[in-house]
């Protein structure tokens, strides 16, 4: 495997920050392949974490790489791996290493909210203060990880009983973040969810 190749530019503001990317199958295509592309425009090193787990409704075949609802691969077949990014398994991550995780939304955090590891590794982000980013369905796994009582959040309509049910204040708006918790609405809210990850992880 290529070892990552860091690309660099003037105006940057995300040089030297990494970020971690977990989806398990099924998971909303544009909600990796947006926040992939916009983080690493701005410097950068996105790692992609697939967790083979969960619903895959195309041909389940033993091997299959964890894809998304409209057939995304992990690896990602039109991008470099090693160039814009690396891929780790999720007992690779050491959340020392990286300044965010991010949730993609689509059927994936309904598998990764019932995996041990993961809600660990988030528990572990929000302990030291990480930024911890989900979108649509995504906050699902903050539910899980007991992260949301008390905080604003927003997501996709369909998660806002579970996440009012949890103690969180439900707000609709296109991103919201709430200390170091970062939550989207639907796949049209990217450009301001992402933008709100980006003077997140600037200012840190």
């Amino acid at each position: 495997m290529l070892k990552y190749v860091k690309r660099v530019g003037p105006g940057r503001r995300l040089e030297n920050r990494r970020v971690a990317i977990i989806v398990a199958h099924e998971f909303e295509d544009v909600e990796l392949l947006y926040p992939f592309l916009r983080l690493s425009e701005e410097g950068a090193e996105v790692v992609i974490v697939p967790v083979e787990s969960g619903l895959h409704p195309r041909p389940s075949v033993r091997g299959k790489p964890v894809t998304g609802r409209y057939g995304t691969p992990i690896p990602l077949e039109v991008f470099g791996e090693g160039v814009r990014y690396a891929i780790k398994r999720l007992n690779e991550i050491n959340i020392e290493d990286f300044d965010a995780l991010i949730f993609p939304g689509g059927f994936s955090p309904d598998a990764l909210r019932i995996m041990p590891g993961v809600i660990e590794l988030v528990k572990n982000a929000h302990e030291k203060g990480k930024i911890i980013a989900a979108i649509c369905h995504g906050p699902q796994v903050l539910i899980s990880a007991g992260l949301v009582r008390g905080k604003k959040v927003t997501s996709y309509i369909a998660v806002r009983d579970d996440l009012v049910n949890a103690g969180a204040l439900f707000i609709d708006e296109p991103a919201v973040r709430d200390g170091n918790i970062i939550t989207g609405r639907v796949p049209d809210d990217l450009p301001e969810f992402c933008q709100m990850i980006i003077e997140a992880l600037s200012q840190t």
